[in-house]
């Protein structure tokens, strides 16, 4: 039998989640203690919740690098606009987010629908950011999704998501996870950050994937930043089969498939943590290097 594992919350923090404006959108985020932290790293929102999803991971996170973690652009609690719900957008919008956080070279942590994104924006500013960490989000072409993912993707009409409000999509999606067990503060945040029409307009992001994916399936031999792709081997709604897809592509990848489902940052909270923190401190430069011994083994 599995067992439910109960954090500590932000409210428990001395800094608390605010905001600021990027873009002319108001975007939340929290910050951790600039410190003498050698690394920096950017931190963007799961859907469908919010910055609460690094909780149970920010104090080794924050111990590990000078930490900033933001809702994207109409999720989480951040003000949404039309023309940022689809990766590329967002990933030009990581690029600022990170310029307005006087964030030099950052190491981007992007799960879920961070990883389009995260990817687009590392295509397009090649040395921008020391390394990726995503996984968990739609990449492969043709489109590998189970639901609902794959019927929100299709939906022809969000007039019923309107309707039905998203906690409840919410809430059902909050059932799924297998050991983690949300605080208060965490369930409200993702339960309030998705109600009324909010859900509904942030699926607009993931209708754009069968035209976005094809455009970066393109782009992914190119990407020379250091990726390290996580997911869950049990995850039905983003089967692993596109993290496999994006380590086939990426040259200078690594692939850590844990025993989880889809909200693996959560549920295997602990090794996730672990992993991140190894990849920022040496993992990430011995990506870099194998792909270096391959290109000169390729070129002899």
């Amino acid at each position: 039998m599995s067992t439910r594992k109960k954090i500590q919350d932000f409210n428990g923090l001395a800094f608390k989640p605010t905001y600021r404006t990027i873009d002319g959108v108001s975007i939340r985020y929290i910050e951790s203690d600039r410190g003498d932290a050698m690394s920096q790293a950017l931190l963007l929102s799961p859907w469908p919740e919010s910055i609460y999803a690094y909780e149970s991971i920010w104090p080794q996170l924050s111990q590990a690098a000078h930490v900033v973690a933001i809702d994207l652009p109409g999720f989480g609690r951040s003000e949404g606009k039309r023309e940022l719900m689809s990766p590329r957008a967002v990933g030009e919008f990581i690029v600022h987010a990170a310029d307005a956080f006087g964030l030099k070279q950052p190491h981007i942590v992007g799960p879920d629908v961070g990883t389009a994104a995260s990817l687009f924006a590392a295509a397009a500013h090649p040395n921008r950011f020391r390394s990726l960490t995503i996984g968990t989000g739609g990449a492969a072409v043709p489109l590998q999704l189970g639901e609902p993912l794959l019927r929100w993707v299709y939906a022809p009409d969000l007039t019923p998501y309107r309707k039905m409000g998203g906690r409840p999509i919410v809430e059902h999606a909050t059932r799924t996870l297998e050991r983690h067990v949300l605080s208060d503060a965490a369930r409200e945040d993702y339960l309030a950050s998705y109600e009324g029409d909010r859900f509904a307009e942030s699926m607009r992001y993931v209708q754009s994937y069968p035209t976005e994916l094809e455009l970066l399936r393109n782009l992914l031999p190119e990407i020379l930043t250091p990726v390290q792709i996580i997911s869950g081997r049990r995850d039905k709604v983003v089967p692993p089969t596109n993290a496999t897809y994006l380590h086939e592509r990426l040259p200078r990848s690594d692939l850590h498939l844990l025993d989880a489902g889809h909200f693996v940052w959560e549920d295997s909270a602990d090794d996730y943590a672990a992993l991140v923190r190894a990849w920022w401190v040496v993992g990430h430069r011995f990506a870099a290097s194998r792909q270096s011994l391959h290109q000169f083994a390729a070129e002899a």
